[in-house]
């Protein structure tokens, strides 16, 4: 049916004609018609500046002005009053391209419409070239750096087309001038682009179908196409980013960038392999903030159609590659408010016009996944790609305390408290009364004792870390790893569960790492227990496995260290000279480590021999003897359960202090362990506890009664989240027991999701 002539003039606005020039013509000289570059009507008045005056600073900075403010109020005043249209003049220098002068002297008139340069202040001067000032104009102001490598105050102002590079002596003269001209930026209409007409346009006439159509069909800027694209689809800031962290990723200008999204994204129809420029383009769009609604409405454009349904598909859809980006992004980042309402409405509109069923099953996918999307922090990986692109989940390993592993499948959206709950349903343990959590852990080859991990918090994206993983050292062994997390009730733990081992391990895996404070003798027992467990019964013939990975390294060590590093009644003899010194030095060095390491194979053979002896003793005892065995001996230590964390300095408000220590954090207390030592130096019970929080950077501290406790460690970030938890399902706990109530703890009701300092 024919549309009214109101619906012609809504769907084709004046001005629509430069949308050659714009985005597939060859520009032209900038002139003051520009759409972009000119809005008499949002001129009001003239432009009021002030100036300020700095002062000589305490500490020897150069004097940033020669002129008095007076003197600067009298020349404002007198070129207004000259030309009422001019709001500030001046001589100024700018920098020029050829010739051998790199600066000139050049005449500025700053108007409520441009910054002109002329050759000189005469009335009938030539004038030499102008920059349109809009609200995409920016203005880089003053800044030491140039002033100390050029002995001149510079500011730069970029229009679309023009960049003037000016230069002063004079300190105030150059934040006059920036001042000026900002406020000129500033007083200008927000600049839109045809795009965003347009957008608008459909925005108000979604529930008009044929209205719609007509808008579509008659502005190609909205639809696909194989030409190349000449200026954004929305309108960003003229500038470069040389003065940004971003200079240093090779980036140009926001506007540049926006034009070469484009020409990616053409280039993924013929890509044989598209994963490396899908991650180059998103990566883009996380570094570079704004091109994010850019990029989706370039994607938008390219997914666009304007024909009617039909079920017959003979050739293969150019657009394909494109949903398949569409897709990628939608699990990666999400646009602003007004482009994600535009992405939905352009979902629907084209399941219903769609061409195939392939493209429709892309497009309930995506709508599906921005429901669900949170800014990524990495770009997603090249297995995540290739399972987007087919719309399908990855499968994500996940190990266990122990030889054990499981794969279960994920999605771009799965958190780690998800994943948790998939383990434990998966493992039978959800419900035990103590916690679970995921780790991210390293094991360097060689050396097992050198064993780092960390928590990850619950509301993480899976997929995030294992892309961080895939980029982690490559002589490590990064993994992820579901273990016991809150400790609340290890006593009935059934021996024949999982969590029965999942306990030992991570008992093992303490006392390998010098955490659980015991005596040589109960060290010996312990090696020799877990190779009963793991091994069975001792023979000849079994292989020994490299003594860190039963008994902890650090107990050699320093028993090594007690022997001294000279022999007695031989001593060093003091040659002459500096150079003879220097070189007896190092060789007395040298035969020191050599002596030390002497002594640690020393040691590590007497212990060898002494768990080997143990180990003869333990015939006939089954794996789940040694495991009740091994930890009956762990459990004689107080702390039993609680988790350590370095800390590597202690001071509380009674005045005591001290240095490297060990915070055991626990389901019932917090407590304080010189390394080494089993007895506590300090222990507050959690219901003594106030409050606790970090405090600045690196000091976590911690309210009991009229008591105040700081500790300095790096580990602040594990130790809140250890904390929390613990306090977290107590109360879910005493939630769930009918003869403990909320009213008899009142410590624990508030809530302790706040930062920096937690009520208890």
């Amino acid at each position: 049916m024919p549309l009214h002539g109101s619906c012609w003039f809504l769907c084709c606005r004046q001005g629509f004609s430069l949308l050659g020039r714009e985005h597939g013509e060859k520009e032209e000289e900038e002139e003051e018609e520009s759409f972009e570059l000119r809005n008499k009507d949002a001129q009001t008045g003239q432009l009021e500046v002030t100036l300020s005056q700095p002062t000589q600073s305490a500490n020897g900075t150069p004097s940033l002005s020669g002129v008095s403010e007076e003197n600067s109020r009298l020349i404002v005043k007198k070129a207004m009053e000259d030309d009422p249209e001019v709001l500030v003049k001046g001589w100024l220098l700018r920098e020029v391209s050829g010739g051998w002068l790199r600066q000139r002297r050049f005449w500025f008139m700053l108007t409520a419409d441009s910054l002109d340069c002329y050759s000189g202040p005469e009335r009938d001067a030539r004038r030499l070239s102008m920059l349109v000032l809009t609200s995409l104009c920016s203005v880089l102001w003053p800044d030491k750096h140039t002033y100390k490598q050029t002995g001149y105050w510079s500011l730069t102002v970029y229009g679309r087309k023009h960049c003037y590079k000016l230069f002063t002596k004079h300190f105030n003269e150059a934040v006059h001038w920036a001042c000026a001209v900002q406020k000129v930026i500033d007083s200008k209409a927000p600049v839109e682009t045809p795009t965003q007409l347009l957008i608008r346009d459909i925005e108000e006439n979604k529930f008009n179908p044929e209205v719609v159509e007509h808008i579509y069909q008659h502005n190609p800027i909205l639809t696909y196409t194989q030409s190349p694209l000449y200026a954004p689809l929305l309108p960003f800031p003229y500038g470069s980013l040389d003065h940004t962290h971003m200079a240093g990723k090779g980036y140009t200008s926001v506007r540049e960038e926006a034009v070469r999204l484009f020409n990616c994204l053409q280039q993924l129809e013929s890509a044989p392999e598209p994963v490396p420029l899908i991650q180059g383009i998103l990566q883009t769009s996380l570094d570079l903030r704004p091109l994010r609604d850019e990029l989706y409405c370039q994607t938008i454009k390219q997914t666009s159609v304007t024909h009617t349904k039909t079920t017959t598909q003979t050739e293969p859809n150019p657009q394909l590659r494109y949903w398949q980006l569409l897709t990628c992004m939608s699990c990666t980042f999400l646009p602003s408010s007004s482009v994600l309402r535009y992405l939905r409405f352009h979902l629907k509109r084209v399941q219903s016009v769609c061409v195939d069923s392939e493209v429709e099953s892309y497009a309930w996918f995506i709508a599906q996944a921005l429901e669900k999307t949170r800014c990524r922090e990495c770009v997603p990986s090249w297995e995540e790609i290739q399972g987007l692109m087919s719309r399908q989940e990855m499968l994500c390993t996940v190990h266990y305390p122990g030889p054990g592993c499981c794969r279960i499948a994920i999605s771009s959206h799965t958190t780690a408290n998800e994943l948790v709950r998939k383990m434990a349903e998966r493992l039978g343990l959800q419900d035990s009364r103590n916690t679970f959590a995921l780790f991210e852990q390293r094991r360097s080859y060689g050396c097992p004792a050198d064993h780092w991990e960390r928590v990850i918090g619950g509301g993480t994206i899976i997929a995030d870390v294992i892309t961080s993983l895939s980029v982690k050292e490559p002589d490590s062994e990064w993994r992820l790893c579901f273990k016991l997390y809150c400790l609340l009730d290890t006593d009935n733990i059934s021996t024949d569960s999982i969590e029965y081992l999942f306990l030992y391990e991570q008992c093992h895996e303490m006392v390998i790492r010098g955490q659980l404070p015991a005596c040589e003798d109960d060290l010996l027992s312990l090696a020799a227990l877990r190779l009963q467990a793991v091994q069975g019964d001792y023979s000849a013939l079994a292989p020994f496995p490299a003594l860190e990975q039963v008994f902890p390294a650090r107990v050699l060590e320093a028993r090594a260290l007690l022997t001294p590093a000279d022999p007695p009644g031989c001593p060093p003899p003091f040659p002459a000279g500096l150079l003879a010194g220097a070189l007896w030095g190092h060789k007395r060095r040298e035969e020191q480590d050599q002596r030390l390491r002497a002594r640690l194979r020393e040691e590590a053979a007497l212990a060898t021999a002494a768990i080997l002896e143990r180990w003869k003793a333990l015939s006939g005892y089954s794996r789940r003897d040694s495991m009740a065995a091994y930890l009956t001996i762990a459990r004689q230590w107080s702390g039993f359960g609680c988790t350590l964390y370095e800390v590597d300095f202690y001071i509380s408000s009674t005045g005591s202090f001290s240095q490297r220590l060990w915070l055991g954090v626990a389901a019932s207390c917090v407590s304080l362990y010189r390394q080494g030592e089993a007895e506590a130096l300090e222990c507050l019970p959690i219901a003594q506890i106030c409050s606790y929080g970090v405090s600045d950077s690196n000091t976590f501290r911690i309210t009991a009664g009229d008591r105040d406790l700081l500790f300095e460690t790096s580990k602040l970030t594990e130790i809140m989240q250890l904390m929390n938890a613990y306090f977290s399902a107590t109360r879910r706990q005493l939630g769930k027991d009918d003869c403990i109530t909320m009213e008899t703890t009142p410590k624990l009701r508030p809530s302790l999701l706040e930062l920096p300092s937690h009520p208890v």
